[in-house]
Order: structure tokens, then C-alpha cells, then sequence
């Protein structure tokens, strides 16, 4: 699936990415930032810039950086192994594992008061926790309804004043709530990429991270990828920064030392909790282009890599995604349009910028972007420390990509 050798990037082009992220830093609204981009037996690396807003220690390439939502790619090969292992199948109910999750009740309306339900049609399905389909999320096109601000109160989300609880105790705050929709019937953000994890982690009678550390991590060289950073890395740990929408004044949404990914989380949220490298997530990325493998050892059959990589979702949940992208480029600054989803990362179903049909990834409110494009068999990683509370990161991202796309040899 990967490039042959000796097909690579133009210098001459290389060059001008490297211009075009380095003007953007020098803008002084993006601090630092380090990318890497690979194709074939090639790879290229650029860090730029500063660890803090107002100076400091310069970025490396392995700097640690706060992966956000492009933690759900990662995370969410946990529950493939277990596929591969037939230790889950896609069509169970979940509620063996997630006792909360029986039983559901399904709002009648969306924007209607909490007890006003009526019965799930079928249980909920593994399938429906891959594709974000289980009838539970954020969904951006009804904030201030009932069940949005009861997802918010109950710290069932990350990001929040408050760290999300442990694990059994998120489980029955969340099944404590009725059903936006019915199983199956409609994509929806985030909440079912940290149900999964719960999932995998009462499967496999491990933690969430163990399990990952041992089947994926590990044998891929992931050597700085976790849930938390251990103190003698937090100096390659950047300040973290949401800045404000109207000033563009840099706030601190996270430190290193004594910030929320400082010490081991009560919650290990395969939504957004991972922190990595661009090395790593290097290595990840070329071993789903390479059909599950790296370095001959087989991580993921080459059928789950598929079932990841290609859009799951079928007409009417495609209609929800869509909505949620095309509905909400206020906020997301034009992100996020590429028609399908796959398990844990979106698909381009479509060509709608430089990037073909097929590339597949996702982005991170933390200012990350990781992609992988089997048609070019090229991988690039983006990482820097500004949230997308201002429009910044998300300029940088399809600058960088668009470069990139213009640097094929």
C-alpha cells in the first residue's frame, strides 16, 4: 500500500512547506510547532518555534505534545485487536460488558425534556460504539437542549472545569440518560470513542492504556504514548494555550508541571487523552498503510486496517456527519469536510481540497493533525500547543496540507 522507494517529495517544495510553517510562526500566533511528513523510504521533519507564547526552550522533534481528538485513531485499535481475536464480534450487544447500556429509553424529541422517551428499538451493538452510531454524543446543531446540558453537568465529556471520573462511575452517570436517538441511527461526536475504551478495558480485564501499551505501543516503538506524561518528561511537554476568540490573547488552558496530563487521569479517554510525538504517530500511520504491519511483525490484520480506513457510514448517518461538519464551519474554520467516517478517524469520500479520496486521520482541537494517504502513500503530523478557540491552528493545518500535497515528486 506504501509508495515504492525512490518516489519522495521535490526539495525545491520541501523548502517552501518549510517557509510556509515557519511564517506562521513568526505571525506569533502559533508558538511552535513540530511536523513531520513521510512518503516511501522518505522522511521529513520541521521544528519550529518555542514551547511557550512568550519564548523558552526551543521545540524538537521530541517534544510531547496533547493529542486531542486525533487520540481517536489510536485509540480506537484496542477494540480492532479484539475483533482480530474474535474476542468481540460487531453485531454483540455491548451490554454483556456495559450492564449501564441495557434496556435503553430513546428521547422522543431532541430538544424535549428528559422523561419524555420511548423504548430503544434494539439493543445497542459494538458496531454502534465503532462508527458513533450508539445514540449518545455532542452534537454541536443542539447545544442548550436538555440532554446536551446534562452531558455537560454530568462531566461526561473532556475539556471540562472538572476531569471526567473513573471509569464505573462515568458509566453510571452516562446510563443514567436517556438516548438522544435510536441505536444505529445517527452519527454522533465523541462520547462512544470513550465508552469503547471502558469497553475494551472490561474485555480484556486489563486498563484501557495496559492493554494498549502491550498490543499496539509497544510493538510499534511508541515509546512516548500515553495518557499522561511521567515527570522526567514534562520539560518536553509544551504549555498548552486556548486563546481568546475575540483578543487573540494567549490564555493557559494547561501547564506541564501540575496540569491535567501531569499525573496519571482517573479517566483514560480514548476520545482525547492520549499524548504522543510526531515519531509516533509516524509509526502508527505507516503501519495502517502498510496493511497492519511494521517491520514484518503483524499489528492488525489487514481486513481490521480496512474496516478503520474506509467510510462505515451508510446514507442516513452520513447525512448527520455531514451536517455536523457543513453546520459548523463557524467553529471548525472549514475542517472536518471530508464525507466519511471510518472507525475512529474520518475518510475522504470526496475530493473537496488538495487531499484524494481515501487519505484518512483526523484532526485535534489542541492544534494536531495526522493523516494518512494510501493513494500518495503519504503520512504527515502536525503538532503545536494552540487550541482551536481562535482560527489560527486550523489555518495552519490546511496551509501545511496544502503545501504538502504540492511537494509530491
Amino acid at each position: 500500500m506504501t509508495t515504492p522507494t525512490g518516489e519522495g517529495f521535490s526539495k525545491a517544495e520541501l523548502g517552501r512547506l518549510r517557509d510556509v510553517l515557519a511564517r506562521h510562526v513568526e505571525s506569533g500566533r502559533i508558538p511552535g510547532l513540530v511536523a513531520l511528513v513521510s512518503r516511501g523510504e522518505e522522511t521529513h521533519v520541521e521544528a519550529l518555534g518555542t514551547m511557550r507564547h512568550d519564548g523558552g526552550a526551543p521545540m524538537r522533534r521530541d517534544t510531547i505534545f496533547r493529542m486531542a481528538s486525533t487520540s481517536k485513531p489510536v485509540a480506537m485499535s484496542a477494540a480492532m485487536v479484539l475483533l482480530d481475536e474474535c474476542r468481540l464480534r460487531l453485531d454483540d450487544p455491548v451490554q454483556e460488558w456495559l450492564p449501564e447500556l441495557a434496556d435503553r429509553r430513546v428521547l422522543a424529541r431532541i430538544d424535549g425534556p428528559l422523561d419524555d422517551t420511548v423504548p430503544a428499538r434494539r439493543p445497542i451493538i459494538v458496531r454502534d460504539l465503532l462508527t458513533s452510531t450508539f445514540g449518545l454524543g455532542m452534537d454541536m446543531t443542539s447545544l442548550g437542549t436538555p440532554i446536551m446540558n446534562e452531558i455537560f453537568a454530568r462531566g461526561l465529556t473532556p475539556n471540562m472545569p472538572e476531569p471526567m471520573p473513573e471509569p464505573d462511575e462515568w458509566m453510571r452517570r452516562l446510563g443514567a440518560l436517556p438516548l438522544m436517538h435510536q441505536p444505529g441511527e445517527y452519527w454522533q461526536y465523541q462520547i462512544s470513542h470513550d465508552v469503547v475504551g471502558v469497553l475494551v478495558a472490561r474485555v480484556t480485564g486489563r486498563t484501557y492504556e495496559e492493554f494498549l501499551r502491550e498490543r499496539i505501543f509497544a510493538p510499534l516503538g511508541m515509546k512516548d504514548t500515553g495518557f499522561h506524561v511521567p515527570e522526567r518528561d514534562l520539560d518536553r511537554l509544551p504549555t498548552l494555550y486556548a486563546p481568546d476568540p475575540q483578543s487573540g490573547e494567549f490564555h493557559v488552558w494547561d501547564d506541564a508541571e501540575g496540569g491535567r496530563w501531569s499525573s496519571p487521569p482517573a479517566f483514560q479517554g480514548g476520545g482525547g487523552g492520549l499524548v504522543s510525538t510526531a515519531d509516533d504517530y509516524h509509526a502508527y500511520f505507516r503501519m495502517l498503510l502498510n496493511g497492519g504491519t511494521h517491520e514484518g511483525e503483524r499489528i492488525l490484520s489487514r481486513p481490521a486496517v480496512e474496516l478503520m480506513t474506509t467510510n462505515r457510514l451508510d446514507p442516513a448517518q452520513l447525512a448527520a456527519r455531514t451536517r455536523m461538519a457543513t453546520d459548523n464551519v463557524h467553529i471548525s474554520h472549514g475542517q472536518g469536510q471530508h464525507g466519511g467516517w471510518g472507525f475512529g478517524m474520518a475518510v475522504r469520500t470526496y475530493r473537496g481540497d488538495y487531499a484524494p479520496v481515501g487519505q484518512f486521520g483526523w484532526d485535534g482541537g489542541s492544534g494536531t493533525s495526522t493523516y494518512a494517504d494510501p493513494h500518495n502513500g503519504i503520512t504527515g503530523i502536525l503538532l503545536t500547543q494552540v487550541g482551536a478557540s481562535v482560527p489560527a491552528p486550523m489555518h495552519l493545518m490546511h496551509d501545511f496540507w496544502s503545501t504538502l500535497y504540492q511537494a509530491i515528486d
